[in-house]
């Protein structure tokens, strides 16, 4: 798990350094500001659901992170939200999937998207994901790439406290919208 993780560690740091050179960010954003004790591995398990049309194994949400390396087994069941519509990701064998998250949306002021998905369970199978998610210090400052930003200045701290507040208060994350600039936002 340790080699795993050291591997799939370098691969997310050097693919959100290429998505921010193409939006003209100069390279070391992510090597100096997504620390190894704040990003994480997460393996889960999906037990097979004989009423499956009706649990997810993952309720739909968007990552709160810079973005997210997923290994899915050969089993499936993750789902992305496209105009409107679920669509399943079919597994491919030594394929892994990069999701966008909600820091990576703020960063790049909305060139890239933090997509919402889901794990729907699995009638006759259970299923397995390993998923690392890369993310910065509490301290990080995100501030949207160039003019005009969508999202006003926050740190991976506030935003991370507001998403906690939410579950708290309403039972789900309100992410994002919380932080779009000069806009008055009754949660």
């Amino acid at each position: 798990m340790k080699h795993y993780a050291k591997m799939v560690s370098h691969l997310a740091e050097k693919v959100a350094e290429i998505l921010g050179e193409k939006l003209g960010q100069k390279p070391g954003f992510f090597k100096e500001n997504c620390v190894p004790n704040m990003c994480y591995l997460r393996m889960s398990r999906y037990p097979f659901c004989p009423i499956s049309s009706q649990v997810f194994g993952l309720m739909p949400h968007t990552d709160s992170d810079f973005l997210t390396i997923l290994h899915q087994d050969h089993i499936g069941g993750l789902q992305l939200l496209r105009n409107g519509k679920w669509v399943s990701v079919n597994p491919k064998q030594e394929t892994l999937i990069v999701i966008i998250g909600d820091l990576f949306q703020a960063w790049s002021n909305d060139v890239y998207k933090s997509v919402e998905h889901r794990v729907v369970a699995n009638k006759h199978f259970e299923r397995f994901s390993t998923a690392y998610f890369l993310c910065p210090s509490i301290e990080t400052v995100i501030e949207s790439c160039g003019g005009n930003s969508t999202y006003k200045r926050f740190s991976f701290g506030e935003f991370r406290q507001q998403v906690q507040d939410d579950v708290k208060r309403f039972g789900h994350k309100v992410g994002l919208p919380r932080f779009i600039r000069s806009m008055n936002h009754n949660f």
